[in-house]
């Protein structure tokens, strides 16, 4: 069977789109640079013609938000029987949903904030008002309020008083129907990657995250400067340890395939504490990543190739149960 062409796929509508079209455009200079075949394509209404035109193809997902991280794209490359890089739709719509997959990571023993998910509807009907007080003595001051299905910080706010939280439930709500709210913890704040070349899921070094102002929103985590990654983490062994194993575990026990990236808080006891995981990680010149895949060792081009080849040969393997 012919090498197939990568399928690079970027963009999409989302409000993360143009950090989606830098990390397509990265994986696919990447791609190339090992003498792959690499079409570069948005997510719009020619996409399926151009699939169908394409020939035998392998799909790279690289779109970040809703659509490219809640199993949606993912479901219809599925039923076009394109091969794609990444998790499958099921497990990606639970890993991309922060008041479900924070709760099937505490169950299986990471630990995570306490938190409290209320949807629009809810918030509304009953008011700010008669929640406030409740979600303060649940939670506590300071916490954290977010949209439920986002990311790049979008909608994100801090709340250290009662007054500051209905605007923050409003800020989140801006980007979707739930809101998450949850414990603030004090901290430093690392991502740890998880790559699966074809010989199981391995462990990148964490990443520590430090931005020049003190938030790591929108702005730092896009603006070249705006942020110093440190990789490895300044973290002792035992506490490196301790992440790596919990980002591990998130993938297990997620289901989460070919690569993942899952950003934690070491609390002041050494503890790494869950925030959230992504099927899509950044593939950005300020990405944590690609940092990563060199502080091992490794060449972002060669692990993407990697990862391509696996997903292709779960496509023969689909088409040829018997093989």
């Amino acid at each position: 069977m012919n090498s197939p062409s990568v399928l690079v796929l970027a963009g999409g509508l989302s409000h993360e789109r143009e950090v989606s079209l830098h990390s397509g455009r990265r994986v696919a200079t990447a791609l190339r640079s090992q003498h792959l075949d690499v079409i570069e394509s948005d997510v719009d209404s020619g996409l399926v013609e151009r699939i169908a035109t394409a020939g035998e193809v392998v799909a790279f997902p690289l779109l970040h938000g809703e659509a490219g991280e809640d199993g949606s794209l993912r479901e219809v490359l599925a039923l076009l029987d394109v091969p794609f890089v990444g998790s499958i739709a099921s497990v990606s719509r639970i890993a991309f949903d922060k008041s479900i997959a924070t709760r099937v990571v505490a169950g299986a023993g990471v630990a995570t904030p306490v938190q409290v998910a209320l949807p629009h509807e809810i918030f509304r009907e009953l008011g700010a008002a008669s929640l406030v007080a409740a979600l303060g003595e649940q939670v506590g001051f300071p916490m954290m309020v977010k949209p439920s299905r986002s990311g790049s910080a979008l909608g994100c706010s801090r709340v250290d008083s009662p007054e500051q939280l209905p605007a923050a439930m409003v800020a989140a709500y801006a980007y979707g129907q739930v809101a998450v709210v949850e414990t603030f913890i004090e901290g430093t704040e690392v991502t740890v990657g998880v790559v699966d070349r074809g010989d199981g899921p391995q462990v990148l070094p964490a990443v520590e995250i430090r931005p020049e102002s003190g938030v790591y929103d929108y702005a730092a985590r896009y603006t070249p400067g705006a942020t110093r990654f440190i990789c490895p983490a300044g973290l002792d062994d035992e506490v490196a340890d301790r992440a790596a194993q919990a980002a591990l575990r998130v993938h297990k026990t997620l289901g989460l395939a070919d690569l993942s990236r899952t950003d934690l808080i070491i609390d002041r006891s050494g503890e790494p504490v869950f925030l959230e995981t992504n099927v899509a990680p950044g593939m950005t010149e300020t990405s944590a990543m690609p940092l990563a895949i060199e502080a091992a060792g490794g060449d972002l081009g060669d692990t993407c190739a990697a990862l391509v080849q696996n997903a292709w040969k779960r496509g023969i393997r689909a088409m040829n149960p018997t093989r």
